[in-house]
């Protein structure tokens, strides 16, 4: 389990380093000019290529990855060019809007999947199992802003039970009004994502009714769905586990749009102003720190499901 967990760590760095590579590079290779944008219009070359050197942008490239990394190394994720604030800082203030609702999506998904889509499996070729099925399918291709916008319509327009934008200027000093606006957000995360998950949970639960130990158990006298409940769910449990470092990909993507829709002062509506002004070091950091967090998740997802997994030790 050492050796293993000692493995998966050096690849965790080295997707780190391969994803700061890409990200550097990819950045850099975007039209604009950081110098004309805070020269301001009618600037004359002259002024650009003083702010260039004032903010080390006249270097090499390899030498600016270089003093990019050793920050890293340090903690220092950079400094906005525009702003003058430490990225660290507005990311740890941006989180604040952002785990909550990350955490609400994914409750919400589970929530929705796990049950249905096991039920969906109980009840296969039943009407009520393939209407799950199909429905699952078809939220699952529903694109997140218009489940947004049709969420917002029934609840806060319609009903007038939700606020359709915005996060209280009070934050979690006000937990429920603070809660309140991110249940429309969370729940269309929540339920995007959760329709996906469904479909996985179905397949593994319908996999799970075919392994011997679950025929065995109906064998000595249970019904398939007890023997499913009793031996099969744990299994169906581990597959769900690997699925949710995936999911945590998915709710990271849902959440930089519903922010913008939402109008939630998160990391997701920061980064997309930050690419819009060209805050090259801030996005890089902003961009890194989110690739970072995917990364560490699907690493603790797969140490967690090998410890739970005594086949998967067994096999090493």
């Amino acid at each position: 389990m050492i050796r293993y967990t000692l493995t998966r760590l050096a690849l965790l760095l080295l997707g780190l380093l391969v994803a700061s590579v890409l990200i550097f590079v990819t950045l850099r290779v975007l039209p604009g000019d950081i110098a004309h944008l805070i020269a301001g219009v009618g600037s004359s070359p002259e002024q650009q290529d003083a702010i260039r050197e004032r903010l080390g942008l006249d270097r090499p490239l390899p030498a600016q990855y270089l003093d990019w990394i050793g920050g890293l190394l340090r903690g220092d994720l950079g400094t906005s060019l525009l702003t003058g604030t430490r990225v660290v800082d507005e990311l740890a203030q941006k989180a604040e809007v952002t785990v909550p609702l990350g955490i609400l999506s994914l409750l919400i998904a589970v929530v929705i999947s796990v049950p249905l889509g096991v039920l969906s499996a109980m009840r296969r070729g039943r009407a009520d199992g393939t209407a799950l099925s199909v429905g699952a399918q078809a939220l699952a291709a529903v694109p997140v802003v218009w489940a947004g916008m049709m969420l917002v319509v029934v609840f806060a327009v319609w009903l007038g039970w939700l606020p359709a934008q915005g996060f209280p200027r009070a934050g979690w000093n006000d937990p429920a009004a603070a809660l309140r606006s991110l249940i429309l957000p969370a729940l269309t995360i929540g339920i995007v994502e959760g329709a996906m998950l469904l479909r996985f949970v179905r397949s593994a639960t319908l996999q799970a009714v075919g392994q011997d130990f679950v025929r065995t158990a109906a064998a000595k006298g249970l019904t398939r769905d007890q023997a499913l409940i009793r031996h099969g769910l744990p299994v169906v449990g581990l597959s769900v586990i690997t699925v949710l470092g995936l999911q945590v990909a998915g709710i990271i993507v849902g959440a930089v749009v519903i922010e913008q829709l939402f109008s939630l002062p998160g990391i997701g509506r920061m980064l997309v102003a930050d690419v819009a002004a060209r805050d090259l070091p801030k996005v890089q950091g902003e961009l890194l720190a989110l690739t970072g967090f995917v990364l560490i998740v699907g690493f603790v997802v797969d140490l967690v499901h090998r410890v739970i997994d005594p086949r998967q030790r067994e096999a090493s």
